[in-house]
């Protein structure tokens, strides 16, 4: 059955009492804030009825009432209001991307610490590894008698780090020459061809067969490295927060933050739009904790490069959140731009 006007705009009003006070709401309060001209009969009745349907709830009989993960949806989809950053938070976010455009892992980190110290809540944020980008270049390093540093830059990163083995006493100067080769045969093919061994393995000379095989490794395993890179700011937090003053609470959110094979899949999204799950309405999964996610995939040059966003109680402002996500995102989309976007 859907609501009616004042029967909405009474479940706003408890959604944005509650969110800014965490304590229950009254209808006396709701009169008093909210509706003078209505009488508190009228507004209890009202109230009365939302928790009928599922969308107010009353911790105790003598308190008043809160919202559900029903009333925060219905909040989100319908009845939220915008919000604007302050000039502030405009700043801050535009000053601390600026220089960001090096490294992926970077951007997307940074971005996760702004929310987090923005929003006052738990942010997380990864970059998504893809098999789609193209190799400019590839350089061969010796570190030991049978080591090697591979670092592979890419159209939109670059893989650091990367270590394998190779051939002993291979010298510097061969390790540089066959970066070189590498380079000439890969350069401006995506990923996914170039671990396509039967698509190249005709190019590569003989004496570079084991420094090639290195390589495809090292390549099949970029698939792998988006939980590795997921970044995790502002994690005590959660505990400012009196919906984790539970001590059994707290336990199982800290443990989800920890588990991040678990945490990942909630994050994750491939629509390129805000994605807001809400309490345990099978958006999240059976057995976690009650909480809510709030996550946007991000762009440069039109490629998706990671997610960040905030996860913490139901009881979080919307509104802000989604806020400072979307210029977020308009200010990573904008990295190689020379104006910054200052709406």
């Amino acid at each position: 059955m859907p609501l009616s006007t004042r029967k909405e705009k009474i479940l706003k009003a408890v959604v944005t009492d509650y969110i800014e006070n965490c304590q229950p709401v009254s209808s006396s309060e709701i009169q008093n804030k909210y509706f003078p001209e209505v009488s508190s009969a009228t507004i209890r009745g009202d109230m009365s009825t939302l928790e009928e349907m599922g969308f107010l709830t009353q911790p105790h009989i003598s308190s008043g009432r809160v919202p559900t993960a029903e009333a925060y949806r219905m909040y989100v989809d319908k009845l939220m209001p915008p919000k604007k950053l302050s000039s502030s938070e405009l700043k801050i976010i535009n000053q601390t991307l600026k220089n960001k455009a090096g490294h992926l892992e970077d951007v997307v980190r940074s971005a996760a610490r702004l929310i987090s110290e923005i929003t006052n809540l738990t942010a997380v944020g990864f970059t998504n590894a893809n098999l789609s980008d193209k190799i400019k270049n590839i350089k061969i390093i010796k570190i030991a008698d049978d080591m090697a540093l591979f670092v592979v830059v890419t159209d939109r990163t670059v893989l650091k780090d990367a270590i394998a083995q190779v051939s002993v006493n291979l010298s510097e100067e061969y390790l540089s020459k066959a970066g070189e080769f590498l380079t000439g045969v890969f350069e401006g093919a995506m990923i996914s061809e170039v671990i396509d061994v039967d698509k190249f393995a005709a190019r590569v000379r003989d004496e570079y067969e084991k420094i090639y095989n290195a390589l495809i490794k090292i390549l099949k395993e970029y698939g792998t490295v988006e939980l590795e890179s997921l970044a995790i700011e502002g994690a005590p937090k959660l505990l400012q927060h009196p919906e984790y003053s539970n001590v059994k609470k707290a336990k199982a959110m800290l443990e989800l933050l920890d588990a991040k094979q678990q945490l990942y899949p909630i994050l994750k999204t491939n629509d390129m739009n805000i994605s807001i799950k809400i309490g345990h309405d099978n958006e999240i999964a059976d057995g976690l904790p009650e909480c809510a996610v709030i996550t946007a995939s991000y762009e440069v040059d039109g490629v998706s490069v990671g997610n960040a966003g905030v996860i913490g109680p139901m009881r979080m402002d919307y509104s802000k959140v989604i806020s400072v996500l979307n210029h977020i995102g308009k200010t990573i989309t904008n990295l190689d731009n020379k104006e910054e976007n200052n709406e």
